[in-house]
């Protein structure tokens, strides 16, 4: 028996296909950071095909956010550990 329905992965390059027009008018600098976008939809596309959903564009948006999410926590950890570094720096130089 076939599948009634597409697959979720199907969908997403049926969405980035959609967008492509979009893309193109986009400025070169930002083309690439379209294109991560896509690439962050794919990294969750196992949880985001379980999901089944009507629109799959929610889910894709989703992805995304998490991705986005998971980038700004990395940041801030980044930025702590810089801040504690120059605070040490700061303590030892009095």
């Amino acid at each position: 028996m076939g599948r009634t329905n597409p697959t979720y992965r199907d969908a997403l390059r049926a969405i980035e296909e959609r967008w492509q027009d979009f893309r193109r008018a986009l400025r070169r600098r930002d083309q690439p950071r379209f294109d991560q976008l896509f690439v962050y939809a794919r990294e969750h596309a196992d949880a985001s095909g379980l999901l089944n959903h009507q629109n799959p564009l929610l889910p894709t948006l989703l992805s995304i956010d998490l991705e986005q999410e998971s980038r700004l926590d990395e940041h801030e950890e980044r930025l702590e550990e810089l801040e504690e570094a120059i605070k040490s720096n700061e303590e030892e130089s009095l």
